[in-house]
């Protein structure tokens, strides 16, 4: 990619962060919640990567749920 690209990447991403910063929290809070609980994340991973990042909703899961590490 070129520089300009991600330049334009990065604009959008940040463009979303402001843009939608209330109800991404919300949707962050919910998918946290759904992972300490135990549910199913699918339904809220679905409404969370409509105002959130790719980054965002893994650094929610991060938090509840640590790193996932495959066994070797």
């Amino acid at each position: 990619a070129t520089e300009a690209e991600k330049d334009a990447q990065i604009a959008t991403v940040e463009g979303l962060h402001r843009a939608q910063s209330d109800r991404s929290n919300r949707e962050l809070h919910r998918l946290r919640q759904a992972a300490i609980e135990g549910q199913n994340l699918f339904a809220q991973l679905m409404e969370a990567t409509k105002v959130c990042s790719l980054g965002q909703i893994t650094q929610a899961l991060f938090e509840v749920g640590g790193q996932y590490r495959r066994n070797m």
